[in-house]
């Protein structure tokens, strides 16, 4: 029997501080890179995909972003400049898992 999977792993990159698309607030955001790997014998051998990702620690927003633009974040961090940039209002935004519409 042959034992295959995938296993997802999260690393944190650097904590930002931005303007939340969703709430408006000029807070910390963390930015994520989350990579699929596939495993044989839960040994994992190769990425599948990768995604990056930005959260909002204020009100827990969570936005995808492209490489190139997870790129640009993590310079920005690495000079020191945690300035107030902006992530794309609106766009791949959703609430945080557990939590439904408020009615």
């Amino acid at each position: 029997m042959i034992l295959f999977g995938t296993r997802t792993y999260l690393q944190q990159l650097a904590i930002l501080t931005l303007v939340c698309g969703r709430c408006g607030n000029p807070s910390a955001h963390t930015l994520r890179k989350r990579v699929m790997k596939f495993t044989l014998f839960f040994i994992p051998l190769f990425p599948i995909s990768t995604k990056y990702a930005t959260q909002c620690t204020f009100c827990g927003a969570e936005q995808q972003v492209p490489k190139e633009q997870a790129d640009g974040l993590l310079a920005t961090a690495a000079q020191g400049g945690a300035g107030a940039g902006q992530p794309q209002p609106g766009a791949g935004q959703h609430a945080p898992h557990g939590s439904g519409p408020a009615a």
